[in-house]
């Protein structure tokens, strides 16, 4: 029964692009994976990325003199249902899991912005240069208090009406996540000379309040904790663990035991590499750059070829098989 997962392919290459990694970016790449399994790693992730990645958000505001939000205040040119909007735009990283209060106090004229609300050093503001409200004279002031909680995904006001507030305190309709878009595609992948298999390329945007790598992990950390409650079989998973390993190790040994011939290399580095004595992609995998360059006639032309080929196989220049052969030693 498990011997068919066991013979499942197991992605070679799980990472992230480096040039184009940001605070607030990330681009995943994944393969080799089965058919199929692009899409379903890939939908399931931004499902999850999207949802259950806790943040930070207001979820309650209380304006000085402003009984409601259908209020306008004097001397401010927004009503108070714009400047709960502008509210809801903050992007705030919190460091503790209790509630905080935010503060603003400021005298006109001018822009409020998001960097003169006193955070308490708890919550960092991440887009600080975001305005709050307009003030139109000198005599015009702002005060309220903002309420921070850490949650996840989308928490409507309506589900919050039975709470206990202060007088003249509006809610808030607060999103958490601090991931604001993910992408995903599934492009072919080769694993030898089958091209049928699935590359998962998995995009991600954040607020700056979690790396998109951190965003990552978390989601798939919830994925496993939801999924291994399906597995009731601890015993046969970590038989299958190992069945899988040696079954990966003997895959190599394959692999490693054919003949260059099998690469289709072009003439003259299929010639250079059997002057060297290279028979087999074992001795070929051991050897480093360099050591094909002292070739007569084997250029960087002929090393971006090996290199490849080899790529293709999952192999490479300069491999240290010294653990593995005496593997092979003490089974033989």
């Amino acid at each position: 029964m498990f011997r068919t997962w066991s013979m499942m392919i197991r992605p070679q290459r799980v990472e992230f692009d480096q040039e184009s990694l940001t605070s607030r970016y990330g681009k995943l790449v994944v393969e080799p994976l089965e058919k199929g399994f692009g899409i379903t790693l890939g939908n399931s992730l931004r499902r999850v990325l999207l949802s259950s990645i806790p943040g930070a958000a207001v979820t309650a505001v209380k304006i000085e003199g402003v009984p409601h939000e259908f209020t306008a205040i004097p001397g401010v040119k927004e009503d108070v249902t714009e400047i709960i909007l502008n509210i809801k735009e903050l992007q705030l990283k919190s460091y503790t899991e209790e509630p905080v209060t935010m503060y603003l106090d400021v005298q006109g004229p001018g822009e409020v912005k998001a960097s003169q609300i006193d955070t308490g050093h708890k919550v960092d503001i991440l887009n600080p240069d975001l305005v709050i409200a307009t003030l139109d004279s000198e005599k015009s002031r702002l005060i309220m208090e903002m309420k921070v909680e850490r949650g996840k995904g989308y928490l409507p006001v309506e589900k919050r009406h039975g709470e206990d507030l202060p007088i003249g305190t509006i809610l808030v309709d607060a999103i958490f996540s601090p991931v604001v878009k993910v992408n995903f595609s599934v492009e072919n992948a080769r694993v030898g000379r089958e091209t049928d298999y699935d590359k998962l390329i998995l995009e991600v945007w954040t607020n700056g309040a979690v790396h998109p790598q951190d965003a990552v992990a978390m989601a798939a950390k919830i994925l496993k904790d939801h999924v291994t409650i399906f597995a009731n079989f601890e015993q046969e998973m970590e038989e299958m663990d190992e069945e899988g390993g040696e079954r990966e190790k003997e895959e190599l040994v394959k692999r490693l035991n054919k003949s260059i011939d099998e690469l289709e290399l072009s003439v003259r580095s299929h010639n250079c590499l059997k002057k060297m004595g290279i028979n087999t992609i074992r001795d070929l995998v051991q050897r480093s750059e360099a050591d094909l360059l002292k070739v007569r006639n084997f250029g960087k032309k002929s090393l971006e070829e090996v290199k490849s080929v080899l790529e293709e196989m999952h192999l490479s220049l300069g491999m240290d098989l010294k653990g593995l052969e005496e593997e092979e030693e003490e089974i033989g």
